[in-house]
């Protein structure tokens, strides 16, 4: 492992500068991202007054452009974030799943602040907004034998790079639930935090089996007795993925040195 970590500016440099060649690729491919997510927001429009409703929750017009304001930065954000994690996959041999979903779209944004808004009373919408991770995110995937190594070896690259590690939960020793490392990290040109899952393709299989039972499960309008019944149908899914070797024991990085 400590090889691993030590892996070379060269190849990083190397493969970073391999990324940013593609840009005009990369930028291409945002333009029907942005087209995605404005057809999804028709489905929740906003208020006439600038606030925003959905779902049977709602934003009062100051925090609907609080959330706009934010979804913005993640959209800038995520233009200098892509190449490095592509890179990072690329040296660390994983599959990148779900790249065009790497932005969360705004209607999901404002769901998920007013939920928090909403079982936080008192809260400030910026306060809900420190809390979100995900409003870029990528999923990286190895396959079990592979898994370990190329978890240190993208994790690695990725602090190498600056970007600070903010969360690391691994709840691959977990005996119930959710199986996987999900990370987040603060970009040190945009001081966005973005989120990055290390997947098997049988941990991300579960995951989007359990998808739909999740989301009904947060739902504010679901009974304690309901969201019981949800989480012990996860756990069963979960109950059937292996555990790589040596993916319990993985850490976040050291801090890349200073200068």
């Amino acid at each position: 492992m400590n090889l691993i970590r030590t892996v070379s500016r060269a190849a990083t440099s190397a493969a970073l500068a391999a990324a940013l060649s593609a840009a005009s690729v990369h930028g291409a491919a945002a333009e029907p991202l942005t087209d995605r997510t404005s057809k999804a927001n028709r489905l929740n429009q906003p208020a006439d007054d600038g606030g925003w409703s959905g779902d049977g929750l709602s934003l009062k017009p100051a925090d609907n452009a609080a959330v706009d304001a934010f979804y913005d930065r993640a959209t800038k954000a995520e233009r200098t974030i892509s190449p490095q994690v592509q890179a990072a996959a690329r040296i660390s041999r994983a599959e990148v799943i779900g790249f065009d979903h790497r932005l969360k779209s705004p209607d999901s944004l404002k769901r998920k602040v007013a939920t928090s808004l909403k079982e936080h009373p008192g809260q400030e919408v910026n306060e809900a907004l420190a809390e979100i991770k995900d409003s870029v995110r990528y999923t990286l995937q190895w396959p079990d034998g592979r898994y370990a190594q190329g978890v240190t070896v993208a994790s690695g690259v990725l602090s190498a790079w600056g970007n600070d590690s903010t969360k690391w939960s691994n709840t691959w020793a977990r005996a119930k639930g959710y199986k996987a490392i999900n990370s987040a990290w603060l970009s040190p040109s945009s001081q966005h935090v973005f989120e990055v899952q290390f997947h098997t393709p049988a941990s991300k299989n579960a995951q989007e089996v359990t998808h739909k039972l999740y989301e009904e499960q947060r739902l504010p309008t679901t009974s304690p007795e309901r969201a019981r019944e949800l989480q012990a149908q996860q756990d069963a899914i979960f109950a059937a993925v292996p555990v790589p070797p040596g993916a319990e024991r993985l850490t976040a990085p050291a801090p890349a040195p200073v200068g």
